[in-house]
């Protein structure tokens, strides 16, 4: 099994990597190569910062993108986005502006405004995710969070709370994108993780 973890520039690849041998997977390649990711057989797409800066470096890889959408969308390979590669799989986001998603998902990232002026933002540190539908991938738990953005639309597959309802998981057929940080949520990430590596949607 092959398994493309795609660079765009965002910061983690080395943590999400070292996560990804840590759960069995033998055969990870780190890349943003068009022609790596249509042969391989999962694809990862992880991401820090700001929504706009990583769809911008996304492409400016000429054909990555018309890439992930023959691979994933098309011959359904298994897909993973963390964070901000959950974001983009999105129709926009609205960090600095306004951008273009992947558009694979309906819906919009948006900023976090919590109910209680209490609850900071940046939402940083374990939170619970809770399941709203059962999926093979997703058990209830304790997840790391980072981000100050967060998805709002369709096929929310988990939340967790920060004064106030927030997407943890959203996802559909061979697609699944988690808010929180696998690499770095310990037993719970890992084994979500494991899960990816079996999957077979």
């Amino acid at each position: 099994m092959t398994l493309a973890l795609v660079d765009i520039q965002s910061g983690n690849l080395r943590s999400v990597e070292n996560a990804l041998r840590a759960a069995g997977a033998g055969n990870v390649t780190i890349t943003a190569d068009p022609d790596v990711i249509a042969r391989a057989d999962r694809i990862v797409l992880p991401g820090v910062g700001a929504f706009g800066a990583c769809a911008a470096n996304l492409r400016a890889v000429d054909g990555l993108e018309q890439a992930l959408a023959a691979r994933v969308l098309a011959q359904g390979a298994p897909f993973l986005g963390i964070c901000v590669g959950m974001q983009l799989m999105a129709d926009s986001g609205e960090e600095m502006g306004s951008h273009a998603g992947l558009g694979w998902i309906a819906g919009r990232v948006r900023l976090l405004r919590p109910a209680d002026p209490a609850a900071k933002v940046p939402h940083m540190g374990w939170n619970d995710v809770v399941p709203l539908v059962p999926h093979p991938l997703l058990a209830a738990g304790e997840a790391y969070f980072l981000h100050s953005y967060a998805f709002e639309g369709e096929h929310v597959l988990a939340r967790t709370d920060h004064a106030g309802p927030v997407t943890a998981a959203i996802g559909r057929d061979n697609l699944l994108g988690v808010q929180f940080h696998p690499e770095k949520s310990q037993r719970y990430g890992l084994a979500l993780l494991e899960h990816f590596l079996a999957w077979r949607p």
